[in-house]
């Protein structure tokens, strides 16, 4: 079992075991996110989508989940 130093939590845990997004964005989660705190992620993901009424049609609305996924995972912006 691979394990990885969350960004989030901040222990060694143990590490998705695919990437979860396509490309870099992806990768960086698997990098820097553990299963845990990706899983907790998920479940936010569904809040912050119906409180904010998010429409994936609108290449604005994945840039502000996006953001928020940045912050929910401490992972800093700009790095993929």
């Amino acid at each position: 079992m691979t394990t990885v130093a969350c960004s989030r939590c901040g222990q060694e845990k143990p590490a998705l075991t695919r990437s979860p997004l396509p490309g870099a964005v992806g990768e960086e989660i698997v990098a820097k996110a553990c299963s845990d705190c990706w899983g907790e992620w998920q479940n936010m993901e569904v809040m912050v989508i119906n409180e904010l009424r998010l429409n994936f049609m609108d290449p604005k609305s994945q840039k502000i989940l996006q953001g928020h996924m940045r912050e929910f995972l401490q992972m800093p912006s700009g790095d993929a």
